[in-house]
Formats: structure tokens, C-alpha cells, sequence
């Protein structure tokens, strides 16, 4: 155990914000963290875009389903997969570089090059004492964030990051046991064995929540997936992410 560990183990999502914006050179060294993170083939295939305008985060909050938090926060960051850059080099070098843009595997590069920075931007705020929270909901329309950021073809917006100093602090939300996503050698396709794990972690997270609301909620974790995977959410992405020339070929 270090304070590195520490700082990791102990992240929460944070949703309500002091009103003390971020300084330059909080920006400059979560971003930088950022870039230290681990790229493929050294392709750097992101763009982070940091939201000051009040009027893009209060559009950009009323897009993301009117969370508050994507307004009022330290500092907010777009992460996007980005492999416009690489297509102007193509045509700087003279190289037919459009077949492998166009590929699923550029496609999947993009996104976990962005992630990957993401996360190193998140443990860097985390570690100068502030909260961060992810914000997938700017995939509501991909059409209308990208519109508000002005983004060219071959960008992606993929998710937000709402950093700042925490107004109140709230629990380490249990995780899955660690016997449910690490196997050894090989995949543990036991589904009595599964059932096992998810049933003891049903039980964890409805006394958390239990606790939480004061006997509001106490819901389980499978009983969450089931109805959450029944609906159809942003069916909309293939048709974006190909018009934007990913995962084409």
C-alpha cells in the first residue's frame, strides 16, 4: 500500500462542486498526466477539449440529460477519439492512410488511447484533492456536442470529465468481488460459480444503497443490469460513427 493505491482505491464520483474554477496550471498538469498515459503504436489518437464558456457548459449540460454538475464544476473536459490529425498527415506524407482510418481496429485504438487518458487525468486530480465524475450522457447527441465544440470529420466526442473540489463527500461505491473479473489461464465459464459471486454482491449493494437513502432503495446489482440492458439507449452511434469515418471496413 502506497499513496498512490490509496488515492485509487478510495475514488468515488463526485456530482456537487465547490464554485472554485481550476487554475491554468491545474489544467496544464492534468492534462499532461493525461498525455503520459500509454498509446498505441504511439499514435495518440485523442484530443481533450477543456469547456470554460458558460453558454457551451450549460448547452453541453442540458445535452449530457440536464446534470447540473456538467455546469457547475472546477473544470470540464471532453475526451475525443480524434484520427483527424492522422488524416492530414496522410495528406502532408503523401500516403494513402484512408483504408486503415477507416478501420475497426484504428476505431478501437482511438477509443482506448482516449480512455487510458483519460483515466491518468482523473488519478492526477484525484491526487491534488479534487473529485472527478465521468459523464457518458454527451453520447445523447453526438450531433449537437460536436456542433457546440465545432468538432472536424474523423473526431469523436466520446465522454465528458467534471473535475473540481468536492462541496460534500460520499462513499466508496462497492465494486464486483475480485473473483467475478479476475480469472487465471482462462475465462471461468462456471455460471453456477458466477451466480455464487453475483448473489453475495447482490447483497452488498442493496445494504449499501439501504444505507445510503435511509431504507429508500435497496435494490440489486443484477436486478439494475437486467432493466438497464432491457431498453434501447443511443441507438443512433453505428450510423454517427461511421458517418464520421470510423469502423468502416
Amino acid at each position: 500500500m502506497n499513496q498512490t493505491i490509496e488515492t485509487i482505491l478510495n475514488h468515488r464520483s463526485i456530482r456537487n462542486f465547490k464554485n472554485e474554477p481550476l487554475t491554468g496550471e491545474q489544467i496544464r498538469t492534468i492534462v499532461q498526466s493525461a498525455q503520459a498515459a500509454s498509446t498505441s503504436s504511439y499514435i495518440q489518437a485523442y484530443t481533450i477539449i477543456g469547456v470554460k464558456d458558460p453558454v457551451k457548459k450549460k448547452k453541453l449540460a442540458e445535452l449530457a440529460g440536464n446534470q447540473n454538475y456538467v455546469e457547475e464544476n472546477g473544470h470540464f473536459f471532453v475526451f475525443c477519439a480524434d484520427l483527424h490529425r492522422h488524416e492530414n498527415i496522410g495528406k502532408w506524407e503523401n500516403a494513402d492512410v484512408i483504408p486503415s482510418l477507416e478501420s475497426t481496429e484504428k476505431f478501437m485504438v482511438a477509443l482506448i488511447d482516449a480512455s487510458l487518458a483519460a483515466q491518468n487525468a482523473s488519478i492526477a486530480a484525484e491526487s491534488m484533492g479534487m473529485g472527478i465524475c465521468y459523464i457518458g450522457g454527451i453520447r445523447n447527441d453526438l450531433e449537437a456536442v460536436s456542433e457546440v465544440l465545432q468538432l472536424p470529420h474523423r473526431v469523436i466526442p466520446l465522454f465528458g470529465l467534471a473535475v473540481g473540489y468536492p462541496e460534500a463527500d460520499t462513499d466508496v461505491k462497492p465494486r464486483l468481488p475480485l473473483n467475478a473479473v479476475y480469472h487465471e489461464d482462462a475465462y471461468m465459464s462456471d455460471e453456477a460459480g458466477m451466480k455464487a459471486e453475483l448473489d453475495h454482491y447482490d447483497e452488498t449493494i442493496s445494504a449499501y444503497y439501504h444505507e445510503r437513502t435511509g431504507g429508500k432503495r435497496s435494490d440489486r446489482w443484477t436486478e439494475q443490469m437486467a432493466k438497464m440492458l432491457s431498453g434501447k439507449k443511443r441507438m443512433y452511434m453505428k450510423e454517427f460513427v461511421e458517418g464520421r469515418g470510423f469502423d468502416k471496413r
